[in-house]
């Protein structure tokens, strides 16, 4: 068996996993990411995660075949560089040569979102398909979009950012800079909001309690009371469900791909969630009973898929 190692930068934490050719984890960790130090400190930080999961597996340097590294942002995979990526203070970051210098190994690094994509259509949900995309809905909205086997990345990995497609035409503002991306009304976070804002306007709403029982309001607040059929929260449950479906729809009506695979935490609320979806996309996706349909479907590797998929991405080079 070959092994790889697949490191998933975040902004809180830095995980990492020795990873067979086979998908399977062989062993993993994390480690804290501290954003306002240079990024010097988080690379060595990491270089060390890796030797102590290489220890726990019994493994040496000389038995990882290749170095795969999913980070946000806009990434530059030719040139080894972090373009940007804002919520990690990062500016045209030399990741690649900078690790380079505890590690003279083969290192590639893509988008955290696209990792994932090339995760779960190596070893997930996608697994079989040919085209296919990855949707994840939390605190923002990625996507990584894999065609004929491969990430598309669009010029200097610029390109796949489905979260930042305009769905309403001077809506709400988006962190991006526009108004009315995708992110601002499909993200756990944009549900959240919209969930406060309700129950702030009706106090007898189910949601109180359910809030209550779990210590704050979270996406999962709406949902249960939406399943307990309370009216304000199913209202609130269809129009938010309404807002995924319409920017899936746009993907399915521009790559028309084998299947869409929705991750993040939102993905939680199971097959639930995603029956509604479908049954929106069915209904509204371009040439209705002609073209053919496009499966929904949860993704499966859940918290993994980003230390899977950055091992994918050298595990064919």
């Amino acid at each position: 068996m070959k092994y790889y190692i697949g490191i998933d930068i975040g902004g809180m934490s830095v995980k990492a996993g020795v990873v067979g050719d086979n998908g399977e984890i062989i062993s993993q960790g994390s480690c804290q990411t501290f954003t306002d130090k240079h990024y010097s400190v988080m690379v060595a930080d990491t270089y060390k995660l890796c030797e102590k999961i290489l220890k726990e597996a019994n493994l040496t340097k000389e038995d990882v075949s290749a170095v795969g590294i999913g980070c946000p942002g806009t990434i530059w995979s030719d040139k080894g560089i972090i373009t940007y990526a804002n919520n990690l203070h990062f500016d045209k970051v030399p990741l690649v040569a900078e690790f380079k210098k505890y590690w003279d190994t083969k290192v590639v690094i893509e988008n955290d979102a696209n990792c994932a994509a090339l995760g779960e259509y190596a070893f997930g949900s996608g697994k079989g398909s040919k085209d296919c995309i990855f949707i994840t809905l939390g605190t923002g909205v990625g996507s990584g979009i894999i065609l004929d086997g491969k990430i598309y990345s669009g010029k200097r990995g610029a390109g796949g950012e489905a979260g930042h497609m305009v769905i309403k035409l001077d809506g709400e503002k988006c962190t991006c800079g526009r108004r009315g991306c995708w992110e601002v009304y499909a993200s756990a976070t944009a549900l959240i909001r919209d969930t406060k804002t309700a129950m702030a306007k009706h106090p007898e709403s189910l949601m109180h309690k359910i809030a209550e029982s779990y210590g704050k309001i979270s996406a999962k607040t709406s949902f249960e009371a939406a399943k307990q059929g309370d009216k304000l929260a199913v209202s609130l449950i269809k129009r938010y469900v309404k807002y995924v479906s319409a920017g899936v729809v746009n993907l399915i009506n521009i790559f028309r791909p084998d299947v869409v695979m929705i991750g993040g935490g939102v993905s939680n609320e199971g097959q639930y969630f995603i029956d509604m979806i479908q049954k929106y996309v069915n209904k509204y996706h371009y040439g209705g009973r002609i073209n053919p349909k496009v499966k929904i479907v949860r993704a499966t590797l859940i918290n993994n898929a980003g230390i899977i998929g950055a091992a994918s991405l050298v595990m064919n080079i």
